[in-house]
């Protein structure tokens, strides 16, 4: 499952990877794309649009007006994230997308809320709520952010021209009724002041203690308001003395419920005054009003100073307004024993949070949840199925009634039973406002698949196996899908949670259209020129001024625009990175990387369709197939060691490990190995060089190796399908033609995907084992011939090395020959207890450069005439300096005390090994600047 993306063009995640994988081993896969209508999202977006193009607000319409102008939005730009979606390579199931406004979605919505009414779990009261004046809505905890400030600080705020000032204390006086006296009250918004009932001081504040239970006046109001009592209060912040503003503060809402005080609001849903508070600041903003209220205070002489002030700002994630607590009637959904069963379910093992650290924040979180509000005041969504209720000879001032229903035909039958009354005599009023988007997504698992009625598809794929999101949503929409889930059906909606990494720009910051480092998929794909970003950035929602700052960033970090790279070598950029944990951060030149990887495999292909399409016999089955000669034993059992990996990283959804084990085998085993070592074999050009034979080859060597070759490839490429599903399907038909044994039209994504078993017979350890000294004589080998400058000569070699070491190098010979382009390796043991066949009875000669392989093996090569003496003695006196401090801090580590006490065995043997190499690979080089030394006095 897929978590549902915003209309408004929010939040992509690419499930494909698992999704292909998993169609591919046989599971049966349902993958249905979800678009949710991102409420407050989409209607900010259609509200600049109007304003832009139109120069209207959305009260310039009626409600249905604006509703046809965010349908005439939604099916505009409603398709592009689909489009992404398809042109990424993601195989959902198109004939079942779903978007939560749609006729069906939004019966099940409904049906959700009047179920969850009936049960007592959602419920009507006035508390304080989250409050975006921008908005003029109410959002939920989670999706407020807040931002620190160590003392006075600008911030820009929607609605006002000139940035606004946080970050200070300000302090006033209240004088006391009845002595001659006075309370100082300290507080962050003095603008609130004119909604205070009280003044709150500790029982035990020693400065207080002749204050108890006396009144103060309000200096605007006249008001007299109580001096009271509570432990809640801390003595040592500001004057010890706090002003009660029980309407625009979460704690003194909790006072105001303790101590049976009033509620009076003075700030509107607007941001500005409301009339209570005075006609010198009805419907001034609130942030004006502030430095209006500090004036009023300095002329009545009770304003005591202000003074910097560390605070944490709460900020409204949807539109950077800053939160306004306010007084609201509004839905809520009781979640405390839902929440408690979400928690079981993860300590019961019933749901597995994947990565496992992200359980403790399941359970800190949902411990100490609040009630989720899910009222919220906007036209487009979901309008509450509830409906006032208007009783026969009833007045405007008795208590609110309200029913709900599925229908209001519904609601205005129960209204009757309720309260008795005949149902024609009953007016009904919906609520306006509308429910929280996540309310609905949170439906998805179950409501995609056709509930609540019990659809064949219901029953066949809910409970759903895997949702996989960003772990930025584990609040938002995990949690809540996973209540309402358990709640509406009796069952938890899926069985794990894979939290994937969040895709940040280069920089490591979060993607922000302001900042103009949001990457649109398709323009990675496709290539794009900066004129054109930023002609996107102005076709945009953004104001002037962001515009600027967005186009400006797109200038220094894409000065050429962004090269076409193609979708594969995106997705593979994509699953390169550790899927779980710490977030991506990508850059372009990341993906063309990937792109040049694209093109390595065309070359791959083109090699091994000249190889199959020139022999005369076909290519052998896959379980007909034995390896003869050590190197096609190594490749085989290297691609089944390959397999094996992926199979173990699939199943704890490490991709990144799979990726890069895909991308070794076939670039550093495939590419730069074998097919380096098999082309003089299958190609015919070994230009006289004289070809060992290793011991168990045959005459069939080259029909074994292009099979082997062919396997290889085909195989690889089904590996690499999941990932790259457009590149490896175009070569994966190329190479049908040749493919044994007669088979349908088909695709490769419909093939099984490679298991181990079927290549057992291709595992060889001690090859792979063996190899790895192989690859370090061959890389040695270069090093040496690059020392000594021979670009195209093929010199003789000399190993000196161990018997074991000697068997190994002679069953690898003709690979070592090829691949480090030299003529011969001749081999010594100084230690042959026994005759070996091809062993050399004589070292090396005098004369040569040695290179260290290991503690004990050695390379020679004796040096040729026009081979520069004095840059190879500067060469290997820099290298030696290298060495010198790395011997050094080994040795202090070994000899230290703590080695010798504390460390284990295994790894100070290991520290020994080390030490041992370096020594020897430092008395080498000695001699041979030696050697060399006396060559140049003698030449």
């Amino acid at each position: 499952m897929w978590s549902p993306a915003g209309i408004s063009g929010g939040r992509k995640r690419d499930f494909s990877i698992l999704t292909n994988m998993r169609r591919m081993q046989g599971h049966r896969v349902l993958w249905v794309p979800g678009c949710d209508h991102a409420g407050i999202a989409t209607q900010t977006v259609v509200e600049r649009r109007l304003l832009r193009e139109k120069g209207k607000r959305r009260q310039d319409f009626s409600r249905e007006e604006f509703l046809q102008e965010v349908w005439k939005w939604k099916n505009e730009k409603g398709e592009e994230i689909y489009h992404q979606l398809r042109r990424l390579g993601a195989s959902l199931d198109w004939s079942r997308a779903c978007f939560t406004m749609d006729p069906g979605f939004s019966r099940a919505v409904t049906e959700a809320f009047v179920r969850l009414c009936d049960s007592g779990l959602i419920y009507r009261s006035e508390g304080l709520v989250n409050w975006s004046c921008a908005l003029q809505s109410a959002i939920s905890d989670i999706e407020v952010e807040t931002k620190d400030v160590s003392g006075p600080t600008l911030m820009s705020v929607p609605g006002y021209e000139n940035k606004v000032e946080f970050g200070t204390m300000f302090t006033f006086a209240y004088t006391v009724e009845g002595i001659d006296g006075e309370v100082a009250v300290s507080t962050t918004r003095p603008e609130t002041m004119l909604g205070d009932v009280a003044v709150a001081v500790h029982p035990d504040d020693p400065r207080y203690q002749t204050f108890h239970g006396l009144r103060c006046k309000h200096p605007f109001t006249n008001r007299l308001i109580p001096i009271i009592t509570d432990t809640m209060v801390d003595m040592d912040m500001g004057t010890g003395a706090v002003k009660v503003t029980p309407a625009h503060d979460f704690m003194d809402f909790h006072l105001s419920q303790k101590h049976s005080l009033p509620r009076p609001s003075v700030i509107r849903g607007d941001g500005t005054m409301e009339p209570l508070c005075g006609q010198w600041l009805e419907g001034v903003k609130r942030f004006d009003a502030r430095q209006l209220v500090v004036n009023g205070l300095v002329e009545k002489n009770l304003f005591r100073g202000k003074k910097n002030h560390a605070m944490t700002l709460p900020i409204c994630s949807r539109s950077g307004d800053i939160i306004e607590p306010l007084l609201k009637k509004q839905w809520f959904v009781r979640c405390d024993t839902m929440a408690m069963k979400a928690i079981e379910a993860v300590e019961d093992g019933q749901l597995e949070i994947i990565p496992h650290s992200y359980t403790k924040t399941w359970k800190n979180w949902l411990s100490s949840i609040s009630d989720w509000c899910i009222s919220r005041q906007l036209w487009w969504g979901h309008q509450i199925p509830a409906y006032q209720v208007q009783l026969p000879n009833s007045t405007t001032k008795e208590e609110e009634l309200w029913v709900w229903g599925k229908s209001e035909e519904e609601a205005r039958q129960r209204a009757a039973v309720k309260y008795g009354v005949n149902p024609e005599h009953i007016t009904l009023r919906q609520d306006p406002d509308v429910l929280d988007t996540w309310f609905s997504s949170a439906l998805f698992p179950f409501t995609m698949l056709g509930w609540p009625e019990k659809t064949p598809d219901l029953q066949r794929f809910y409970p759903n196996s895997v949702l996989e999101t960003g772990s930025d949503l584990i609040f938002f929409w995990v949690a809540r899908m996973v209540m309402l889930g358990s709640e509406l059906t009796g069952q938890l909606p899926f069985k794990q949670v894979l939290f994937h990494s969040l895709v940040r720009d280069k920089y490591g910051r979060k993607m922000s259209k302001s900042l103009g480092n949001v990457i649109d998929p398709l323009d990675v794909i496709h290539g794009v020129t900066l004129k054109r970003l930023q002609e996107k950035v102005k076709e945009g929602n953004l104001d002037p001024r962001e515009q600027l700052v967005a186009m400006k960033a797109q200038s220094k970090d894409y000065p050429n625009g962004i090269p076409q790279c193609g979708t594969d070598a995106l997705r593979f950029a994509l699953c390169s990175h550790k899927m779980q944990g710490e977030d991506i951060s990508l850059s372009i030149s990341e993906v063309l990387g990937f792109r040049h990887f694209c093109n390595k495999m065309w070359q791959t292909l083109r090699f091994t369709l000249g190889v199959v399409g020139d022999n005369i016999t076909p290519v052998g089955t896959l379980e007909g197939t034995t390896p003869l000669n050590s190197m096609e034993r190594w490749i085989c059992s290297r691609l089944y060691s390959t397999i094996v990996e992926c199979e173990q990283a699939f199943e704890a959804y490490e991709l990144h490990i799979v990726t890069s084990a895909l991308y070794s085998f076939w670039v550093h085993n495939l590419c730069d190995v074998y097919m380096e070592y098999v082309k003089p074999v299958l190609l015919k050009q070994n230009e006289g060089v004289e070809v060992l034979t290793d011991k168990d080859h045959s005459s069939n060597t080259t029909q074994v190796a292009s099979t082997v070759l062919y396997h290889c490839v085909s195989l690889s490429l089904a590996l690499l399908s999941p990932f790259m599903p457009f590149i490896t399907e175009e070569l994966w038909q190329r190479l049908q033609p040749f493919r044994p044994g007669a088979m349908a039209q088909t695709s490769l994504c419909l093939q099984p995907y490679p298991r181990s078993t079927q290549l057992a017979h291709w595992y060889f350890p001690e090859e792979e084992k063996d190899f790895l000294l192989v690859q370090n004589v061959i890389r040695v080998a270069r090093s040496l011939r690059a020392q000594c400058g021979l670009t195209k000569e093929k010199p003789v070699m000399w190993a000196v090395c161990s018997p074991s070491q000697a068997q190994t190098l002679l069953r690898f010979g003709s690979a070592v020959w090829t691949l480090s382009r030299i003529l011969s390796l001749q081999i010594y043991c100084p230690d042959q207890d026994g005759h070996l066949p091809s062993i050399h009875s004589t070292p090396p000669p005098t004369g040569c450069l040695v290179a260290v392989v290991d503690h004990t093996c050695q390379l020679h090569l004796h040096i040729q005439s026009g081979v520069d003496i004095e840059q190879q003695i500067l060469h290997l006196s820099q290298r030696k300096d290298k060495l010198l401090p790395k011997m050094e801090e080994s040795l202090c580590k070994l000899q230290s005390s703590n080695n010798q006490t504390k460390t284990p065995a295994h790894i100070r043997q290991r520290m020994e090994s080390k030490v041992s190499v370096l020594k020897q690979e430092l008395k080498t080089i000695e001699d041979q600047i030696k050697v060399l030394q006396e060559k140049q006095s003698t030449g």
